[in-house]
């Protein structure tokens, strides 16, 4: 471990420390026992807060690899964010530089780029106020679960909040002392504590937790019990209830179903303060933004309106910028023609002379640069032989975990998958998908009924947790070719494989544990893709990818002649691909007469706010 590493980690034990003995310390005297309880607490609600940052600031060695530069553009005082010169590296990888970062207060901005860009990088950089911030603008970042405790759902969810309201409580005492009871910062707080109002702490809370996919039982469940997916619904139902002064909210819908994307988005529609999203689900982007940044060639550049706005509008201006940039060469090359042919006669050339000065003048001022496009990844399934019905099949199945009839997950469930099948499997997290997969592969067995499948049936398995296969210490390069070496040992011919499947360049020679998550699951499809097989089943196949990546796959399972079943809470992956969509309730699995676009407005009809 380096020695930045090794100081990092003994700061962050001081601290700790100090935080205990500031817990544990004797008190004094009654008048005197308050205060100094007060100022324990303090110390210690400090102490915490420091640990906290130092965890944003830092990597699992303890130190930080992002650089960042930024001044202040905007009223000390204000809830509105400017930001100038704006900068970001990360391991020595320039990922934004010198631009300007625009944030009104009430507006929910939508942040676009493709995988491995930066976009999780930066708002870690945010959340830690590696910006010049303003203190008063409290700042919340959903990217990891809620802590595994002996507390419910619930508890938890109302014991945050009551901390919540305790900081802002102490907030406001300390800059009374400090400018005194007419400081402006003071009235956004006060606003913000009339708004919190502790007699209805638990029935909001339990709103939004039953939003997001909590009943009656798992509300009350410990969070010490729940797997991590659960556990971060728990840190969002936190995030919305607390409703920070500026929430950056990291891929949100990732843990999702489709019933809880859609009772979100109608959630995060009504959210009144400032809101930072990435969001790879364009439907979703779409009915929550009212603006986006794209950070696109280490800019960030701002647009006003939602996804379909943004299309619209950079499709005009690029247009505007080529129709520029042509003519401005056009000029160039007739100058340079003129100058070419000026010869020696005095008057050419001083006519050749003056419009030299003029090309120099363009070329100082900038040239009009050509539109660079975005990058086009196009996967490819291969070609696979064409299997006779039936491929894959329920007849009269029965399942349960137990064994036992009364806890039956499915029943009587009859379904057939054949080559041309484009299925999609949609219905509550917990009502059992992901088992209806695994029945499929053979891994779970039904109590009654059969599991038909043909003898030359190859299944190609995505699952959510398909990445873990994944050795992080090694580059993509080497992990493919390790896994496949009976194929080749060429790494040129590698490169040409994880190339289809977009993760080209300096990604496919970098450790995978410095890859996003976007890119990991492209060296996981690269993987399908080199097993050949007849049937994919994929369950949660678009976390993580970019909008263009998204396109890219539901082109390619189009294009696929073999069968598909997919599980997905992306509305426009699915209304993309999907022939048929089953609908999982009621122990059966029951055909939707309709396009997923229509099983949206149904489930947003029922959304209770």
């Amino acid at each position: 471990m380096s020695i930045s590493a090794s100081k990092a980690k003994r700061e962050q034990k001081r601290l700790e420390r100090e935080a205990k003995k500031a817990a544990e310390g004797k008190s004094m005297k009654k008048t005197k026992k308050q205060a100094a309880k007060d100022s324990e607490d303090k110390s210690v609600d400090d102490t915490q807060e420091q640990i906290a940052k130092m965890k944003l600031q830092t990597d699992d060695e303890g130190i930080s690899d992002r650089v960042t530069t930024g001044v202040l553009a905007s009223l000390e005082t204000s809830r509105d964010i400017k930001l100038s010169s704006v900068s970001l590296l990360f391991h020595g990888k320039v990922l934004i530089q010198d631009s300007t970062l625009e944030l009104n207060y009430g507006r929910r901005y939508g942040l676009l780029g493709e995988n491995g860009c930066g976009k999780s990088t930066l708002l870690k950089a945010i959340a830690a106020r590696e910006f010049p911030i303003p203190e008063h603008i409290d700042i919340y970042l959903l990217n990891e679960p809620a802590d595994a405790t002996e507390f419910s759902a619930l508890e938890y969810v109302v014991r945050e909040a009551e901390h919540e309201m305790k900081r802002l409580e102490d907030q406001v005492e300390d800059i009374i002392v400090k400018d005194g009871p007419e400081s402006p910062t003071l009235e956004g707080l006060y606003e913000r504590i009339d708004s919190m109002d502790p007699s209805t702490f638990e029935s909001r809370a339990a709103v939004i937790l039953t939003g997001l996919g909590f009943n009656s039982v798992t509300i009350n469940k410990k969070t010490k019990d729940m797997s991590g997916g659960w556990r971060m619904r728990v840190a969002l139902a936190k995030a919305l209830f607390v409703k920070p002064t500026l929430l950056l909210l990291d891929d949100p819908t990732a843990h999702l179903d489709l019933q809880a994307c859609v009772w979100l988005e109608e959630y995060l529609k009504r959210f009144d303060r400032t809101l930072i999203l990435v969001s790879h689900s364009q439907d979703f982007l779409n009915g929550v933004c009212t603006n986006m940044i794209d950070m696109r060639l280490k800019q960030l550049q701002m647009y006003g309106g939602n996804y379909d706005s943004y299309v619209k509008t950079r499709s005009e201006l690029e247009t505007n910028q080529m129709k520029q940039y042509h003519k401005q060469q056009e000029e160039i090359a007739h100058i340079k023609k003129f100058i070419a042919s000026a010869g020696t006669y005095a008057n050419l050339v001083r006519q050749a002379k003056s419009r030299q000065k003029i090309l120099d003048k363009m070329e100082a001022d900038g040239l009009i640069q050509p539109v660079v496009p975005d990058k086009v990844f196009t996967f490819k399934f291969p070609e696979v032989e064409k299997l006779p019905p039936p491929v894959l099949a329920f007849d009269g199945m029965s399942f349960s975990y137990s064994g036992k009839e009364e806890d039956n997950l499915y029943e009587n469930l009859d379904i057939g998958i054949d080559m041309d099948s484009r299925v999609a499997l949609v219905g509550p997290n917990g009502i059992g998908k992901s088992t209806l997969l695994k029945l499929f592969q053979g891994k779970l067995q039904p109590q009654k009924g059969r599991v038909i499948q043909h003898t030359h049936i190859k299944l190609g398995v995505y699952s959510q947790h398909s990445a873990d296969q994944l050795d992080l210490t090694k580059t993509p390069l080497e992990f493919v070719r390790d896994k496949f070496s009976n194929i080749s040992q060429d790494f040129q011919y590698w490169r040409q494989q994880l190339g289809r499947y977009g993760l080209t360049g300096e990604a496919q020679t970098a450790q995978m544990a410095t890859l996003s998550e976007g890119q990991r699951s492209r060296v996981v499809f690269a993987l399908l893709a080199l097993e050949a097989p007849n049937l994919l089943l994929l369950d949660e196949p678009t976390n993580g990818l970019d909008l263009a990546t998204i396109d890219s796959l539901a082109e390619a399972l189009n294009n696929f002649n073999g069968g598909v079943v997919v599980v997905s809470h992306d509305f426009r992956l699915l209304d993309k691909t999907a022939k048929d969509i089953y609908v999982i309730e009621n122990k059966t699995a029951t055909k939707w007469e309709g396009s997923i676009l229509d099983y949206k407005k149904r489930l947003a009809k029922e959304v209770v706010l």
